[in-house]
């Protein structure tokens, strides 16, 4: 084959553009540190890198914000939950000392408005929130658990049905002084046909055992009786006023407390025709609300009626699948791994139920009662203080303070009762808000774990993709210079090749 200069100084040229393509692709991993700045230099690393990335970009983001915002969202439901314990712990202390019977009415009094107080307390640590969403709310983050002073100025208040499920097991019994005798009774009014000697006597005192079913709430509707319905079959209510007691055939609603008091005959009939288990449903209405009161929709099948801006009616129904028995707990969680999720809620039937209200509210039922009777025991000592026994109205007196006295016995041992019975419900309580607690917490542990292994999982991932991207800098510079030193070498040759020709020989 027969080699001209031509071919020579071709076969040169194309061999030191090959060296300085070579010296640009050095050039640029040293620039850029990486192996490869487009997916056609290696197809093999451009798709394990695509995977890498992808892999890294969902630690980073599990890691790095699903977890941290889990974090914190368990975290604040752990102080509010510890928040929540504290305080019944507190109400346990002020029942223990409020179950003491040497302590006077006023001690009583102070130690009921104590326990109030921390009551709202307990409940106002229910509407803690997280980023704006409210914790204890289920999927409604954008409502509060409880009704804020702002409803007490709504013309009207909305307006809600509510449907309570209940059984048999959640009637309870209490106990009932008849006192009605005694109504209005004072120092200046005590020779009244009313509390004449034969309609006031120490006998017109007794009390008695009532079977009760205790609605969610008190002030409830007072112009529709509640519907009860169980296993096909429907009882009729009447509606009663506070203090009444209902016959032995008949159960009375009471609006004011919020309760339905059963007689003996007609609860026996009921309990008869159900099982432990069959639902017990209680239709009624409630139009009045305050602050502090815990909305229904985080709890029951209800429909709320609003206003809207025009004027016209806004019906909205809530968790009707409750009554098809598929009742949801409405859990919010974190994907915080790959097929991992951490649950972060805890819902308002965990560690904010109706009940601890409404022990409060009968411990001031009771105490408003007690009050009342004290009142009426001094006023009458106050009289007899001034008579004889020759006065023609000290035997009248005497009966009136005989009986005032026995009210006053008998309700006193009621409110021992309560409060004795208040540490064993405020005890249960507390033992459903620690669980709630011990769950958090557990889910904060986990969540921990989780992170831990995030972390070292980001750092293997991001490991192998700089050993797959990444260009080692030693080498790259070792061979940008071997490079630069051959393509200087190439110059230098081709130099001197090219400059004999065959001219030279002529």
């Amino acid at each position: 084959m027969r080699m001209t200069n031509k071919i020579m100084q071709n076969n040169s040229l194309y061999n030191i553009n090959n060296n300085k393509v070579l010296q640009d692709k050095l050039s640029t991993q040293m620039s850029t540190q990486k192996k490869i700045t487009r997916p056609s230099d290696d197809p093999v690393i451009a798709i394990r890198a695509l995977r890498l990335r992808t892999s890294v970009s969902e630690l980073t983001q599990f890691y790095e914000k699903n977890a941290p915002d889990a974090e914190s969202w368990l975290t604040v439901t752990e102080k509010a939950l510890g928040t929540g314990a504290e305080v019944i712990t507190d109400i346990v202390k002020q029942a223990t000392k409020g179950a003491n019977k040497d302590l006077t009415v006023d001690d009583l009094v102070i130690i009921t408005q104590q326990i109030t107080n921390l009551r709202d307390e307990f409940y106002s640590t229910g509407n803690v929130d997280y980023a704006g969403r409210y914790v204890f709310t289920g999927y409604r983050t954008d409502t509060t658990l409880s009704f804020t002073e702002e409803v007490e100025g709504l013309n009207p208040q909305p307006k809600y049905s509510i449907i309570e499920q209940l059984v048999i097991g959640d009637f309870d019994t209490v106990t009932h002084v008849e006192t009605s005798a005694l109504d209005g009774l004072n120092k200046n009014n005590y020779t009244e046909a009313q509390y004449g000697e034969a309609q006031l006597t120490e006998q017109k005192i007794a009390k008695s055992e009532i079977h009760r079913i205790r609605l969610a709430y008190d002030d409830t509707s007072k112009d529709t009786a509640p519907t009860i319905t169980y296993g096909g079959n429907t009882i009729n209510t009447t509606i009663g006023t506070q203090g009444q007691i209902p016959g032995e055939d008949e159960a009375i609603y009471i609006p004011e407390t919020g309760e339905i008091l059963w007689g003996n005959n007609i609860y026996q009939q009921m309990e008869g025709a159900v099982e432990t288990d069959t639902e017990i449903r209680i239709t009624y209405e409630k139009t009045a609300w305050k602050d502090g009161d815990l909305r229904p929709e985080h709890y029951f099948a209800c429909t709320a009626t609003t206003k809207n801006e025009d004027g016209t009616d806004k019906v909205v129904d809530y968790n009707q699948e409750y009554l098809q028995g598929r009742e949801e707990s409405q859990v919010i969680e974190y994907d915080v791994g790959y097929n991992q999720k951490i649950r972060v809620n805890t819902t308002a039937r965990e560690a904010f139920t109706h009940d601890l209200d409404r022990d409060v509210d009968d411990l001031q039922t009771a105490m408003e009662k007690l009050k009342e009777i004290n009142a009426t025991v001094a006023d009458l000592k106050t009289v007899m203080s001034g008579m004889t026994e020759t006065d023609p109205n000290y035997e009248l007196v005497q009966n009136q303070l005989d009986a005032a006295n026995k009210a006053f016995d008998y309700v006193r041992e009621n409110i021992h009762n309560i409060f004795e019975g208040t540490i064993t419900k405020m005890q249960s309580h507390l033992n459903a808000t620690n669980l709630a607690v011990t769950d958090n917490g557990t889910r904060s542990s986990r969540l921990a774990l989780v992170s831990n292994r995030l972390m070292e999982q980001k750092t293997t991932f991001q490991t192998l993709q700089s050993e797959n991207e990444d260009v080692d800098i030693s080498e790259v510079a070792i061979q940008l210079t071997s490079t630069e030193l051959t393509y200087e070498a190439a110059l230098m040759a081709t130099g001197k090749i090219m400059q004999t020709s065959l001219m030279n020989y002529i």
